[in-house]
């Protein structure tokens, strides 16, 4: 089963991003385990952290360096936001 496309990725605290799936569930994520690797260690600059975005073509949460995450693992992986976080709701599209 595949998980449902990101609308949305912030960032929070250092180094956790909360994902906005287009079923309205919301996911933080903490990658911090994956800052050694050679293609996310310039994500310990808390600069370009922030600089996340949502690839409108693949539905990824990227930065500007080349970086990704799998949507599929984040839905599975990632807990849900905190019961105190806002619940999103995204409209169909036409």
């Amino acid at each position: 089963m595949m998980s449902p496309d990101i609308v949305a990725a912030l960032p929070l605290r250092p180094h956790v991003i909360r994902v906005v799936f287009a079923d309205g569930q919301v996911r933080d994520a903490d990658i911090t385990p994956l800052l050694d690797g050679p293609v996310f260690q310039p994500l310990r600059d808390p600069n370009a952290f922030e600089q996340v975005f949502v690839d409108e073509e693949t539905r990824t949460v990227t930065w500007p360096n080349g970086a990704d995450l799998d949507p599929d693992v984040l839905y599975k992986a990632a807990p849900p936001a905190s019961p105190h976080a806002a619940r999103v709701s995204v409209p169909e599209a036409a």
